[in-house]
């Protein structure tokens, strides 16, 4: 079963034409990792997602309702959880007060429950959001979507500024959260984090898809790995 599905985005800013006729699945229990260079279209198809910003073509499905034209609200409310690209947590609030903020829905997340995950986070739960690290940030913004038990969680480049071992442990959440049978779109620069933890990889260059299969026959294609993360700049070619 595929809990979200993609179909022939075309989504535009004004007059510039970001999207060109993007279409993927995520199956239920598994991640999906969307890989591509800065400026891709990784971001602006999350926002086309959840309904930031809309596409001019094109279908959305989230476990099965047409969502395409939905307000964010709308979309989250079936079981999506949105992790943005910049953490956006608050500052002047505390780290357990940030967890707080969201109304908890019913499920294994709950506060101790995030705590048990994130010792980072329990050992800073008095702690302002501006105290933290680059690090627990992601941990908290991440750990505060959580608390809304949703049956997708999109993140948008949680591995940005991070130092690998941080990475590592943001990542283990991650999987941690796929095996309680949260389905994830993970979208990243990270090649090699992402293809280590993902089922599925789709590439993004310039606003279409040019990469769709299995996360770990594409880890061992180190051709195409150096291609994506910026040591060369061969075409991509789709695969059969």
């Amino acid at each position: 079963m595929n809990v979200l599905e993609v179909e022939g985005l075309h989504t535009y800013y004004g007059k510039s034409h970001i999207l060109h006729g993007v279409s993927l699945v995520v199956p239920e229990g598994k991640i999906v990792a969307l890989l591509g260079r800065n400026g891709a279209g990784k971001s602006t198809t999350l926002r086309s997602i959840i309904g930031l910003t809309p596409p001019r073509e094109g279908a959305i499905r989230v476990f099965g309702h047409a969502t395409t034209h939905w307000a964010p609200d709308q979309i989250a409310g079936l079981g999506l959880g949105y992790v943005p690209e910049g953490r956006r947590i608050f500052p002047n609030l505390t780290v357990e007060e940030n967890l707080l903020v969201p109304m908890a829905r019913p499920g294994p997340w709950t506060v101790r429950r995030v705590f048990e995950s994130f010792p980072r986070l329990a050992e800073r739960k008095s702690n302002k959001g501006s105290q933290l690290s680059g690090g627990e940030q992601e941990m908290l913004a991440i750990a505060r979507t959580l608390m809304l038990n949703p049956k997708i969680l999109a993140l948008d480049e949680p591995s940005q500024g991070l130092a690998p071992l941080i990475v590592r442990e943001v990542f283990n959440i991650v999987t941690e959260a796929r095996k309680e049978g949260v389905s994830v779109l993970l979208v990243e620069q990270n090649v090699r984090a992402t293809v280590a933890i993902a089922d599925h990889a789709y590439v993004l260059d310039n606003g279409s898809i040019v990469y769709s299969g299995p996360a770990a026959e594409f880890a061992k294609d180190e051709q195409r790995v150096r291609a994506l993360a910026g040591a060369s700049a061969e075409k991509w070619e789709m695969e059969d």
